[in-house]
């Protein structure tokens, strides 16, 4: 019995705690679902928890609430630019046109909005953006005005530099860029507009220091400074009148040089330089022509017909074109001439013709292939020296011309080769009896190269025009 008695009192205490739970639980629900409702009754009137305008909290304020703070926090709230740790410029969005009302654009947050989800509101929030509203032309007009601003004040400024490649001692080297204090126009002014539209009051234009494009661990700048000392150590020559002509390497590193976009460049007023100097010294229209004559060795023939010169700017343009493929090279220059496939060197075919020793060959290839004794101009209508070449050939062909005393004569010769603009050619000359010597003295040509006629009919047929013919 009384085990019996315990068993149902225990039932009974379990029974009254289970029913004192259940009670608890429906008060507290009851409270919740009211407290809940009451918030949402609240809420029925209000903006939502955590709404956020253009980053102004509104939540819980009411539309003309609401209203009444982004107008303040935002219309009427200067956006202030400091510079040098101090206060700069003050501008407020009223005077840029910006609307000063916003009760349609709450309005419609509102009316999207479903007050029972305020607990959620209060967890996630809601974020909405203001469809910005003011007079372009004035926000335009500011930002360009400011723009001018920091340009005046970038002048005084210490600007900010790129890591560049310089010569060092031995080699090129990259010298690291360098952090200045010159304000980043365009940087500030997108920084403005920003503000101005999500309601930020400061831009510190410190902030917006104009940073280096290129830094001493761009791998681009090191693989140029690596490709800009290869082409510092390149042999470069010309081979022109017969010698040949080294770029000093001191020379070449000073054309060497950069962009901002990272490429190697050639200085081109040095390149043009240098190449107008090559000119100077080896153009043969204005300068005598050495040639290592075969009896009298080294001698300066004047300037004739066969004659260039460096044409300078196809030249500097061809020249750097070839550096910048970076291999070892040599080359003649691109030259003007009247003279069809003119060289820049007489080379190993040529006539050769010797007024002191009376005497003319002809080599091809370097190999002898005529020689003879001559007679030219007498004194009074001489020879005249310079490097020519053969203009042409022709046959029967009768010579004209004025004698000393003014008298005209015709001389008919088989073979004829002018090898300048003044008449003067080769030819043979039957009516000499003898070549050589003293002859020219006192039975010397009217300036022609007299030749005896069996010796042309050898001469006339392996020479080809356009050989350079050498009168010294």
């Amino acid at each position: 019995m009384r085990v019996y008695f315990l068993k149902r009192f225990g039932e009974d205490v379990f029974q009254r705690k289970t029913k004192r739970i259940i009670i608890v639980c429906l008060l507290v629900l009851l409270i919740f679902v009211s407290f809940y409702s009451f918030k949402s009754v609240h809420y029925a009137e209000r903006l939502l928890p955590k709404t956020k305008v253009n980053n102004i909290n509104v939540g819980g304020l009411t539309v003309d609430q609401a209203n009444k703070k982004i107008n303040a926090e935002l219309t009427e709230a200067p956006v202030t630019i400091r510079l040098d740790n101090k206060l700069w410029k003050k501008i407020k969005r009223s005077d840029l046109g910006w609307q000063e009302d916003y009760l349609n654009t709450l309005m419609s947050i509102k009316q999207q909005q479903t007050p029972f989800a305020w607990g959620i509101s209060s967890i996630l929030g809601n974020q909405h953006k203001l469809t910005s509203r003011y007079d372009q032309s004035s926000v335009n007009q500011l930002v360009e005005s400011l723009g001018m601003e920091i340009l005046q004040k970038n002048v005084t400024r210490t600007p900010t530099t790129n890591a560049t490649i310089e010569w060092g001692k031995e080699d090129f080297v990259i010298v690291p860029e360098k952090q200045g204090d010159t304000i980043d126009v365009v940087a500030v002014q997108k920084a403005l507009i920003q503000n101005l539209e999500n309601g930020k009051s400061l831009v510190n234009a410190e902030d917006y220091y104009a940073q280096p494009i290129l830094t001493k661990d761009d791998k681009n700048l090191k693989d140029l400074k690596s490709k800009m000392n290869q082409l510092a150590k390149l042999n470069i020559s010309y081979e022109i009148n017969g010698k040949k002509v080294s770029i000093p390497k001191e020379e070449l590193r000073s054309w060497l040089t950069t962009n901002e976009n990272a490429e190697i460049l050639l200085n081109q007023e040095n390149v043009i330089a240098f190449v107008t100097k090559l000119n100077a010294e080896y153009n043969t229209k204005e300068n005598p022509t050495p040639f290592n004559s075969t009896r009298r060795g080294e001698v300066s023939v004047p300037v004739g017909i066969y004659s260039w010169s460096i044409d300078i700017p196809a030249e500097a343009a061809a020249l750097s074109e070839q550096i910048l493929k970076g291999k070892n090279f040599s080359r003649t220059p691109i030259v003007e001439s009247e003279v069809p496939n003119v060289q820049t060197s007489i080379g190993k075919t040529y006539v050769e013709v010797d007024l002191q020793n009376q005497y003319m060959w002809y080599y091809k290839d370097g190999q002898l292939q005529f020689e003879t004794d001559i007679v030219s101009g007498k004194p009074s209508t001489p020879t005249p020296p310079g490097v020519n070449y053969v203009t042409s050939k022709s046959t029967d062909q009768v010579l004209r011309g004025l004698n000393e005393d003014g008298s005209k004569y015709a001389s008919p010769v088989r073979y004829w080769m002018p090898i300048d603009k003044t008449g003067v050619g080769i030819h043979d000359s039957d009516w000499q009896y003898a070549y050589g010597g003293d002859l020219w003295l006192y039975r010397g040509s009217h300036g022609c190269i007299n030749t005896p006629p069996t010796k042309m009919d050898k001469l006339y047929p392996i020479l080809e025009v356009g050989t350079p013919v050498l009168v010294f």
